[in-house]
C-alpha cells in the first residue's frame, strides 16, 4: 500500500524537510510525497480502493499502536493507497473533513504544518516498523 502524504505549503530546504527526508527513506511501504501550494493547485485523484486521513486538530488522536493497526488493517483488506492530508494554516475545506475516511490529530495543540509533516512520516515509519516488528517502537 503507497502511503502518499499531500501537503499545503513549500517546505523547501529547511530541517524540517531533512527530518521528513529522513523518516520517509527509512520507510519500507512505497511512500509519495506531494506539495500544494497554500491556497489553489490541485489534489491529485484518489485511485479506486484508497482511503483518505486528514490531520485536524478535531480529528481522532490515536496511539502509534492503534495507527499502525488501522493501517494494517487497511493494507490487509486489498487499498491501494492511504493518502495523509496536511492542510495549509487555516486547516482544510469542510467538504475535505467530511469526506475524509478518518481525522487524525496529533493532539489539542496548533502545530505549524511544516513540524506537522515531519511528525507524520515520523509516526508513519514508527507504525511500519511496529508492523514489522522491529525495535524502533518501545511500548510504554
Amino acid at each position: 500500500m503507497l502511503l502518499h502524504i499531500v501537503a499545503r505549503g513549500k517546505i523547501g530546504r529547511s530541517p524540517e524537510a531533512e527530518l521528513v527526508d529522513r523518516y520517509l527513506k527509512r520507510i519500507a511501504w512505497p511512500t509519495k510525497l506531494t506539495e500544494l501550494p497554500d491556497r489553489g493547485g490541485k489534489i491529485p485523484e484518489l485511485p479506486q480502493g484508497s482511503v483518505t486521513i486528514a490531520l485536524d486538530e478535531r480529528g481522532q488522536a490515536l496511539t502509534s499502536v492503534e495507527l499502525a493497526r488501522k493501517l494494517e488493517a487497511w493494507r490487509d483488506g486489498g487499498k491501494r493507497e492511504a493518502r495523509f492530508l496536511i492542510g495549509a494554516a487555516d486547516g482544510h475545506e469542510e467538504v475535505q473533513r467530511r469526506d475524509a475516511d478518518l481525522l487524525l490529530s496529533f493532539g489539542p495543540a496548533t502545530w505549524p504544518h511544516l513540524l506537522v509533516r515531519a511528525m507524520l512520516a515520523e509516526q508513519l515509519f514508527r507504525a511500519t516498523s511496529i508492523l514489522a516488528n522491529h525495535p524502533y517502537h518501545r511500548e510504554g
